[in-house]
């Protein structure tokens, strides 16, 4: 599973900055397959959690877990920084790209509150009293990282 090496190994940054980068990200784009093996990427909010990335959604309903309920294979791609550079026909960039599985969280509310802590961390005292009141009707998921690889232009 996922063995293809990286191309460009002169561009591929170190497990260190790789991990920087993925807890820096400000979002992630999640790619799934359905029973037919068609292709779907939803960008979502995420955070690390115990070494896994977790996020949320709408409770049991949706494209992304019909796919991770018959097939819970991932892949989650990170985007950092970017800039054109047209002079040179090419782009400056930073990217992660994670191979897992999706699975629902085995601590949801810890799960939650790492998002809080990520996207919110002034708020902390209101995140609790929000995960309090929506914790029951959230989805609440964790990709276990199986493969992991960051690059730099």
């Amino acid at each position: 599973m996922y063995t293809k090496p990286m191309r460009r190994k002169d561009r591929q940054l170190s497990e260190e900055q790789t991990y920087a980068l993925l807890e820096s990200g400000e979002y992630g784009v999640l790619s799934t397959a359905d029973a037919q093996n068609d292709p779907y990427g939803v960008p979502l909010s995420y955070a690390l959690l115990d070494g896994k990335i977790v996020f949320h959604c709408a409770a049991g309903v949706g494209h992304k877990l019909e796919n991770i309920a018959q097939n819970p294979r991932v892949c989650f791609t990170v985007v950092g920084k970017t800039k054109v550079l047209p002079e040179k026909f090419s782009t400056a960039y930073e990217s992660v790209i994670v191979f897992g599985t999706a699975a629902p969280a085995e601590d949801p509310v810890a799960a939650l509150r790492a998002l809080v802590k990520k996207y919110s961390p002034d708020y902390q005292e209101k995140g609790e009293a929000y995960i309090a009141a929506s914790v029951q009707e959230t989805g609440v998921y964790a990709i276990t990282i199986e493969k992991i690889t960051g690059k730099a232009h």
